[in-house]
């Protein structure tokens, strides 16, 4: 995967749809690690899927909540994800294992997550009607940011590129910049309209490279910024921005923005269709509209980190937009052509001589000596796009791919226990036995499962009553919540992991799980195998 050959003086934004990821349940939030191997996507049946981007293919499936995951984001390294559901729980999770780390209970819900950009061990967290929260995960502490205004609680947040400050802004149109390590304020300004009128912020994003950052307002203009001239400008400082991005005609209001990989381009979805509207960063003007399916409400917008590839979601399911790719087979020679049937070669003389017997041999000098110099195959060279501009090596730690559960179709029956005719209670019983030894044998010992620590963070004066927006869909949105939770029973557990091959107890249809604990769910409308005809009778 070279990178470095991408086409670097063409277009960098996706041009068409290039097909769909579908979770088995409703996605609502979507965001790619930092180089774009791997895609997290909250459902709202509360699990975690993570998609090997590469392949497209399902890597792992944490259940991770009861509620809708609304927020999700990776850390630095790509070994832990935090998530927020729409039950006020914020939670950490080991990627390779899918185990809890931390759980954190807040008392009003919780619109966005982030890693600080550095240090994973700190999370920014912006409850609804509270002021920004920066949680620290060693010590399970909390610092409550400063507002602008007690009375006014909207606040969003974010962390800059390197995490050394955050950026919060109200529903007044004032941004604070406050040191990320001492919370002081270090720079301050309001968005204003052009009657010196205030417009909410609604969120503000950061670009990848560089120091632009976008503030997304509800006056339905995105406004972008030099980070370096806001800290120049100090406090209650006039910046003016880099550029004002608007859809004059329909008055699009903007769901989600995003920056690309580069920083180049600049993405927002609308929050009236499923339509992505692509503008460039250095002159303003927009270059592509993205139509997806006529009637569909836009969730979330994610730009691949790397490659000119957006994920957007809508209507339950994640939609991939990308580049048409042309294959120019001509470009492998001048006189390269592509045949419609084979055609026989003729060989000039000597073409395919490893050795030319005629040629007489003359002195090796310049480029041919250099033939001869031993190439080095073994040192791989760091990719640039994957390292910062402040950092010459790659993280050699970070987790790039998950390891996938091969799917066993159909498989063998019966392929350690006793005859199929042998159903006697004690057998059944002991083979159970056996099979849980087997198993603990063949995983090694299995640690216990340790309990993971839930704390409660406290904030004052914030209502506890409040309801996510995501819950808060008009007509029967609650309803269709509900009906798309976790099914209950032993159908759900199966859709669990979709991908793993399901262990049996011989041919007697008995799950692991149910063995374990002596009996067998079945729905009604599942008609019963013979071990599970025989558990009822028991």
């Amino acid at each position: 995967m070279n990178l470095e050959l991408l086409e670097s003086f063409g277009q960098n934004y996706p041009e068409e749809a290039d097909g769909t990821l579908d979770c088995i349940s409703m996605a609502l939030t979507c965001t790619f690690n930092r180089w774009g191997t791997l895609l997290a996507v909250g459902c709202n049946d509360g699990r975690i899927v993570i998609w090997d981007f590469l392949t497209r293919g399902i890597a792992k499936i944490i259940s991770a909540h009861i509620h809708p995951v609304c927020s999700l984001c990776w850390s630095r390294d790509g070994h832990k994800l935090v998530s927020a559901s729409t039950d006020n729980i914020v939670s950490q999770w080991d990627v390779l294992s899918g185990d809890c780390d931390q759980r954190f209970r807040f008392p009003s819900p919780i619109l966005k997550v982030q890693y600080h950009p550095r240090d994973q061990n700190k999370v920014l967290v912006c409850p609804m009607k509270s002021a920004p929260v920066m949680l620290t995960l060693s010590d399970s502490k909390h610092v409550v940011l400063p507002v602008d205004d007690d009375s006014d609680l909207n606040v969003v947040a974010s962390f800059d590129r390197r995490g050394e400050y955050i950026y919060t802004g109200n529903a007044k149109g004032k941004i604070l910049v406050l040191k990320t390590d001492t919370q002081d304020l270090v720079a301050s300004f309001r968005v204003t309209t052009g009657t010196s009128n205030t417009t909410a912020i609604k969120s503000i994003e950061f670009a990848r490279k560089g120091s632009c950052f976008l503030i997304n307002t509800a006056d339905r203009i995105i406004r972008v910024y030099d980070g370096r001239e806001i800290l120049t400008c100090g406090r209650d400082g006039e910046p003016e921005p880099m550029q004002k991005l608007q859809d004059l005609v329909n008055r699009t209001p903007w769901k989600k923005c995003c920056f690309s990989g580069d920083g180049e381009y600049i993405v927002a979805g609308s929050a009236r269709q499923h339509a992505l509207y692509i503008w460039e960063k250095s002159i303003g003007n927009l270059v592509k509209i993205l139509h997806g399916t006529r009637g569909e409400l836009l969730l979330d917008v994610a730009w691949h980190p790397v490659r000119p590839i957006i994920a957007s979601i809508s209507s339950g399911v994640v939609s991939i937009w990308a580049q048409n790719q042309v294959e120019n087979w001509s470009a492998f020679a001048p006189d390269f052509k592509e045949l419609d049937e084979n055609v026989e070669y003729e060989e000039r003389e000597s073409e395919f001589d490893i050795e030319d017997e005629d040629k007489s041999e003359p002195e090796q000098t310049g480029a041919d000596a250099a033939e001869d110099e031993e190439v080095d195959v073994t040192s791989v060279d760091p990719i640039a796009a994957f390292c910062s501009s402040d950092e010459e090596l790659e993280d050699s730690k970070a987790l790039l791919y998950l390891p996938i559960a091969p799917e066993v179709e159909d498989p063998e029956e019966n392929p350690y226990g006793p005859p199929p005719d042998a159903v006697q209670t004690s057998l059944m019983e002991e083979g159970a036995g056996s099979e849980k030894k087997r198993q603990s044998s063949a995983d090694g010992p299995q640690p216990p499962k340790k309990k993971t620590k839930t704390t409660n963070i406290e904030l004052q004066g914030v209502p506890s009553d409040e309801v996510h927006p995501l819950l808060g869909v008009k007509g029967d949105g609650k309803s269709k919540k509900k009906q798309a939770g976790r099914p209950k029973g032993s159908k759900g557990k199966e859709k669990d992991s979709p991908f793993k091959p399901k262990l049996y107890k011989g041919d007697r249809g008995l799950p692991l799980e149910g063995a374990a604990k002596g009996r067998v769910q079945a729905e009604p409308s599942q008609p019963l195998t013979a071990g599970g005809a025989i558990s009822e009778l028991l």
